[in-house]
């Protein structure tokens, strides 16, 4: 009787312990989802910001140019070196790849001119 009473008195022990320990695991619970919410946001900010960037890029270098008279060697120096490298090496390497002028200025988002430009000087700023 003795070994009986002794296992009740464990197993109601156990019992109220639980309770604690219930505790930790809603802390840690809460701890996680707070994390997730943190990485969801963070997540959003840096899709916001790359959006931008990408923008940036992409925007048309010629709004912003004053238009310059001169020989048309001249003219392409001028239209190249207000287009990001990256736009450049995009417009090369679609050339390489056989695309022709329209396409590749479609793709790129520039201006017909500028994608001959880009092209007849080899991607060499001037």
């Amino acid at each position: 009787m003795d070994l009986s009473l002794i296992l009740i008195i464990v197993g109601m022990l156990i019992f109220i312990a639980s309770f604690f320990v219930g505790n930790q695991s809603k802390q840690l619970e809460h701890d996680v989802e707070e994390l997730s919410l943190n990485f969801y946001q963070e997540t959003q900010h840096l899709k916001r910001r790359l959006k931008a960037v990408e923008e940036e890029l992409l925007m048309e270098p010629q709004a912003f140019a004053k238009p310059q008279k001169g020989s048309p060697k001249q003219n392409a120096k001028v239209s190249i070196n207000g287009i990001h490298q990256i736009l450049i090496s995009q417009v090369l390497t679609l050339h390489k790849q056989g695309y022709n002028f329209e396409e590749i200025s479609k793709r790129s988002s520039l201006s017909l001119e500028q994608v001959q430009a880009i092209i007849a000087a080899g991607g060499n700023r001037l």
